[in-house]
């Protein structure tokens, strides 16, 4: 059996860290989000940082949000060849920015630097690019860790954007799912071999199947690339009972901008 984890480690809240940013903001200039420059309101780029970042924009696939180069380029359906030659779970997924230098000056931070306080900034991002789904969205679900990378980690990256993106709205925050074994890094995998080891590694709590019934749900993650994970993620809340399932990242990586 793998370490225990509470659920304050699914979705913290840290009053302490909030009281002591609160603190050191009043002691600190505002810096901008990438680079730590001085900018003029907290969560704010600097000009040079926002004038290198790819925030993503259409024209991009209707069905995935890989951004095309020109308009009407995915053809009448709207859709790059990836999602006609095979359309994942999901109904959309929408990201803000291009996984790029800049971009992971966000994420990394966030997910290996025990910044997660970074998300209240991150999460406007997400919803200026995401407004859509989360104007229909009934349940925000994030993608897990692992149970063992959350113990060492302490908080899950994704869990905690999807805390920022819920704030006081009406859309409700699920724990719903679990990944039931742990899997290698993606990172160095071709798409087939992502998707094989992703396969069957996430599943429904039981205690949640109810909550998802029949529901709109937001799938929410730092980082999307080929995608496997959100399809097996997306697949195991389908099979629950979800009427559909929508994905938002913060970041999209993609071969060509």
């Amino acid at each position: 059996m793998g370490p225990s984890v509470s659920a304050s480690r699914l979705f913290p809240r840290p009053a302490l860290r909030r009281w002591g940013r609160l603190a050191l903001d009043a002691l600190v200039p505002p810096l901008c989000l990438a680079c730590d420059g001085p900018v003029a309101e907290p969560g704010q780029f600097c000009a040079a940082c926002f004038s290198r970042a790819h925030l993503i924009a259409p024209p991009l696939c209707e069905r995935c949000g890989v951004p095309f180069e020109a308009a009407g380029q995915g053809g009448a359906n709207g859709l790059c060849g990836d999602c006609r030659e095979r359309p994942p779970p999901w109904r959309q997924a929408r990201a803000a920015l291009a996984y790029d230098a800049v971009a992971r000056r966000l994420v990394l931070p966030l997910k290996y630097a025990d910044r997660p306080e970074t998300a209240r900034h991150l999460a406007p991002l997400m919803a200026r690019a995401g407004a859509t789904l989360l104007a229909e969205a009934e349940a925000i679900v994030p993608v897990p860790l692992h149970r063992r990378r959350l113990f060492e980690r302490r908080y899950n990256q994704a869990a905690v954007l999807a805390r920022a993106l819920v704030g006081p709205g009406r859309i409700a925050l699920l724990d719903a799912l679990v990944r039931t074994r742990p899997t290698a890094p993606l990172g160095d995998l071709g798409r087939e071999e992502r998707a094989q080891e992703v396969a069957g590694a996430f599943a429904v709590r039981p205690a949640r199947v109810a909550a998802l019934g029949r529901k709109r749900v937001l799938l929410v993650d730092d980082v999307l690339t080929s995608g496997a994970t959100a399809g097996a993620c997306a697949a195991a809340l389908l099979e629950a009972g979800a009427a559909s399932v929508d994905v938002l990242a913060l970041a999209r990586a993609f071969r060509r901008l």
